[in-house]
């Protein structure tokens, strides 16, 4: 069964990198323009990892996390920033709100499938 992965970026060009990235690799893809679409999606339907933005409009990708957590379904689910923050100082605060990793962007697709396949084992 291939496993069902949310992206969520407000930058329509990202999502689509992303999402033909993932695709390509045999996942099921759905995406979500900012935090908020993304947390109503979730509570819909499970998803196996969510890749997030951080800077968004209506909820951002740590307040996103934050939410996720909070939902029994997302206790244990992978939930990576994909992002341009790359200061430390953000990073802790991704790490406190319950996120399993970071990365920055422009993103590699090579490493954000390695990334993917090794925390969904």
């Amino acid at each position: 069964m291939s496993k069902n992965l949310l992206i969520v970026d407000d930058s329509p060009s990202v999502r689509q990198m992303v999402e033909m990235t993932l695709k390509g690799a045999g996942y099921a893809v759905k995406s979500a323009k900012d935090g908020q679409e993304a947390l109503n999606m979730c509570r819909l339907e499970r998803f196996d990892f969510v890749l997030t933005d951080q800077n968004m409009p209506n909820m951002d990708g740590i307040t996103l996390i934050k939410s996720l957590r909070t939902l029994p379904a997302y206790a244990r689910t992978p939930l990576i920033v994909l992002t341009t923050e790359a200061s430390d100082a953000m990073k802790q605060k991704g790490k406190a709100a319950g996120a399993t990793g970071w990365m920055v962007k422009p993103f590699d697709p090579k490493k954000l499938l390695d990334v993917v396949a090794k925390v969904l084992r």
